[in-house]
């Protein structure tokens, strides 16, 4: 007779208790999940495979328009606008430079300085600076730089709202409709943190009175801190190929493309927060042509810190795609444009789960050849990133909680020049709370798991891409991506 027992009540019931959990996992995986699993690869399959195409016609319609040197002025009529003794300074249309602002303590002095800077006959200008500031100090502080540029004969207009109904587009909106501007020919917009060379209404305005159709002449963003961090060179690789290939192919091909324009489109909407997009689309469906200036550059400033890159993206993402849900039927009608592991039963091919991947991403990367040493840290950190977006895209489809959430990103301004000139500058330090970002860590924690459990008992051996993406999220989620300094 056996005295001692092999197996413990305890480990019995375990064993049970994980039998019957496989049994009832069983029962639900292949009537429930498994044929939502293989709808959902074969959705991003298609995606995949549209993204590729869409990649292809890019590069060849860039290399064309390269090989067979279609500049701008080839393709539309452009001639310098001369003086004139009988008219004078009439001759030349009357622009209106507006410069949305809200808060923007470290920027507004370079922003407004630029915008009066601009050189063009000092009475068929107008600057308007649009202040939704809701700290009196700043207020204050814009209101005196506008009165300094005042006193050296700038005509520069100070206007306030009392509420920040709509944000941009509500300012943008209300200084459409002040009497001065009526006398106005032209509209040329500026953010806070960008900042003209002198001679741009020089080089974009002949254009527009020399080609009636077009709605817009848009210049390139030059970031003036790309080089602050790891995480601004990863901006600048994304964003570089969008303004390098996609705005120069838009422009090229008459396709959609943001902007920022005006009147006949229907004026500015704030029913999202991209609405710039809104009015581009707008105009587009109306037939209305865009112009992109490749060489014709702006300074802008990128996000320096992962919470106001955040907020950015969240912006960007969600912003379209509750425009998208509320546009779509009206794209559609408009006559004048031209259209793992767990689950073993669904499979990922290999063509969708690497080779489209790795040639999209080699085509993105092309744009920034200076950064091709950093290919592998972008894309771990785009993968980061892509989580985000996913997340406010569908908060935009849905019009759920923050789909309006409009979030001023942070700048440095002066600042920038400071940290150049002394090496010594510091970023303040955050508390932990705002340092910290559950979603990336929680993401980074299923991750690590996800590479533990693929070493233990996988057959792929993604393991070490599994462990380096979940690093990724976890720098990302403690707030440390902005800290590190990449070498050229």
């Amino acid at each position: 007779m056996d005295q001692f027992s092999t197996t413990t009540p305890f480990e019995g019931a375990g064993d049970d208790i994980s039998e019957q959990f496989s049994i009832i996992w069983g029962q639900i995986k292949a009537p429930l999940i498994v044929p939502w699993l293989r709808v959902a690869v074969f959705l991003c399959l298609i995606l995949s495979v549209m993204l590729f195409i869409e990649r292809v016609y890019m590069g060849i319609v860039i290399t064309l328009v390269k090989i067979f040197g279609r500049k701008p002025e080839k393709r539309y009529k452009w001639e310098p606008l001369r003086d004139d003794l009988e008219l004078g300074n009439s001759a030349y249309p009357t622009v209106l430079v507006q410069i949305p602002m809200y808060n923007e303590k470290e920027v507004y002095q370079l922003s407004i300085g630029a915008a009066c800077g601009l050189s063009w006959p000092s009475d068929r200008i107008i600057i308007q600076v649009l202040d939704d500031s809701t700290d009196p100090i700043i207020k204050n502080l814009v209101e005196m730089e506008c009165q300094r540029w005042a006193g050296k004969g700038i005509n520069i207009k100070y206007e306030i709202r009392d509420n920040r109904n709509g944000y941009k587009a509500g300012a943008l909106k209300q200084g459409l409709k002040h009497p001065y501007v009526k006398q106005c020919d032209y509209v040329a917009i500026f953010d806070a943190d960008f900042q003209p060379e002198p001679d741009f209404l020089w080089r974009t305005i002949p254009f527009l009175v020399h080609n009636p159709e077009l709605a817009l002449v848009q210049a390139r963003w030059k970031f003036v801190n790309a080089d602050e961090c790891l995480m601004t060179r990863m901006q600048e690789m994304s964003l570089a190929y969008h303004f390098t290939v996609e705005q120069e192919v838009g422009s090229s091909t008459y396709a959609f493309f943001g902007f920022n324009a005006i009147d006949e489109a229907g004026g500015w909407k704030d029913r999202t927060t991209v609405e710039d997009m809104d009015l581009a689309v707008r105009a587009s469906l109306r037939g209305w042509k865009f112009l992109y200036l490749g060489s014709l550059m702006v300074k802008n400033e990128l996000p320096s810190t992962f919470k106001a890159y955040r907020y950015q993206q969240h912006r960007w993402s969600c912003g379209p795609a509750n425009l998208f849900k509320k546009m779509f039927m009206e794209i559609v009608r408009n006559k004048k444009v031209s259209y793992v592991e767990e689950v073993p039963e669904v499979e990922v091919p290999k063509w969708g789960a690497v080779y489209i991947p790795s040639i999209i991403t080699l085509l993105n990367a092309v744009g920034t050849p200076r950064s091709l040493h950093l290919l592998v840290f972008w894309i771990l950190y785009e993968n980061v990133m892509s989580l985000h977006r996913t997340k406010a895209t569908f908060i935009g489809l849905l019009e759920a909680g923050r789909v309006n959430e409009w979030v001023v990103t942070e700048k440095l301004g002066d600042a920038l020049k400071l940290k150049s000139a002394t090496k010594a500058f510091k970023k303040p330090r955050l508390r932990i709370g705002e340092r910290l970002h559950l979603l990336e860590l929680g993401a980074g924690a299923y991750l690590f798991f996800c590479g533990c459990y693929d070493m233990a008992f996988g057959k792929n051996h993604y393991f070490i891409y599994l462990f380096a993406q979940a690093v990724a999220f976890f720098i990302a989620g403690f707030g440390y991506i902005g800290t590190f300094v990449p070498q050229s």
